[in-house]
């Protein structure tokens, strides 16, 4: 059983992670808008991550006793001034999640909530993954810096990307 004050903190990390999807959609429109179709691919990828995850935890909610309550979704930052801009906003809004996430578990032990320790823990290992690839990506293309061939190279490889939808039953 939930205590209230952990349904809540759930239902609003639950609300971070659909708002992370609409964020990495308005990031997507933006290299849409600017011919790197690659780089649109990579964030709908993401985004269609993060609709997984904000599944994870409705499911969660739902099965651990709580009661889900879908909050209202601000709008997303949808302009940018360059593709270095883009994946900088997207890793500080990672590290942003990697706190909620810490926040959540560190209020899951203090109520001895064992269930809700082993369901986040999956999300402390995806944060891990998930800050690295944003870093990989700030690190190329400020490697890449005003090199326009390098941008294209950069979108093809980032086209290649597919989503997976995750196991059925897994955490």
């Amino acid at each position: 059983m939930l205590s209230q004050k952990l349904q809540d903190a759930m239902n609003e990390q639950m609300k971070n992670e659909f708002f992370s999807a609409y964020l990495y959609m308005a990031m997507s429109g933006y290299f849409q808008a600017e011919n790197l179709p690659g780089c649109a691919n990579w964030l709908r990828v993401q985004a269609l991550e993060e609709m997984t995850h904000g599944e994870k935890f409705f499911v969660f909610l739902c099965d651990a006793g709580g009661r889900t309550n879908l909050l209202p979704i601000d709008g997303p930052q949808n302009d940018f001034k360059n593709p270095l801009d883009v994946f900088e906003f997207g890793l500080k809004h990672e590290l942003f999640v990697t706190d909620r996430i810490n926040q959540l578990m560190d209020l899951a032990r203090e109520e001895k909530n064992h269930a809700t320790q082993i369901f986040l823990q999956w999300f402390v290992t995806e944060q891990i993954e998930e800050e690295a690839n944003f870093n990989l990506l700030v690190s190329k293309l400020r490697r890449i810096g005003n090199d326009g061939q390098g941008l294209l190279l950069f979108d093809q490889e980032l086209a290649a990307r597919v989503f997976v939808p995750p196991v059925a039953g897994a955490a």
